[in-house]
């Protein structure tokens, strides 16, 4: 499920080695784009949901697993409409977090749970986009211009 849903492990890689040099904090921009309906795996329990209704159930995990590593939700809302772009370019939500560097968001991984919590993400999404944005020194929503 690499590509448009879980990153491949040379892009953490990548990030990993990126953190390394630059121990800046980061804002990951989350774009999520939901299934219908949830897709589990043959076997799990309680699976009848809407893609929605599963990716909160990884939120719960990944929200705390945020919290636990000095990171901080900056802004979600849901997507309308694209207006540049190509079809394949709609989301459903949008979600900007703050982590103090990219090493701290890595270190999700290793919240008890967030792993397996991933069952709920993957069963969620369609398709996802991940970008890693430059950092203020503390979680705020910044803008370019002087007011």
């Amino acid at each position: 499920m690499h590509g448009h849903v879980t990153p491949a492990d040379e892009r953490l890689a990548r990030t990993a080695a990126i953190g390394v040099e630059d121990p800046s904090p980061v804002v990951m921009l989350n774009l999520n784009r939901y299934r219908d309906r949830a897709t589990y795996p043959d076997g799990a329990a309680d699976t009848d949901v809407s893609g929605r209704e599963a990716y909160l159930r990884y939120g719960v995990v990944a929200f705390a697993a945020i919290q636990s590593v000095g990171g901080a939700i900056l802004w979600a809302a849901d997507a309308a409409e694209t207006v540049i772009g190509c079809d394949h370019d709609d989301y459903d939500e949008v979600v900007a977090v703050w982590y103090p560097s990219r090493a701290a968001f890595l270190g999700l991984a290793t919240y008890p749970g967030y792993l397996e919590a991933h069952v709920h993400r993957d069963a969620a999404i369609e398709q996802a986009t991940l970008i890693a944005t430059r950092g203020e020194a503390t979680p705020a929503l910044t803008q370019p211009f002087p007011t």
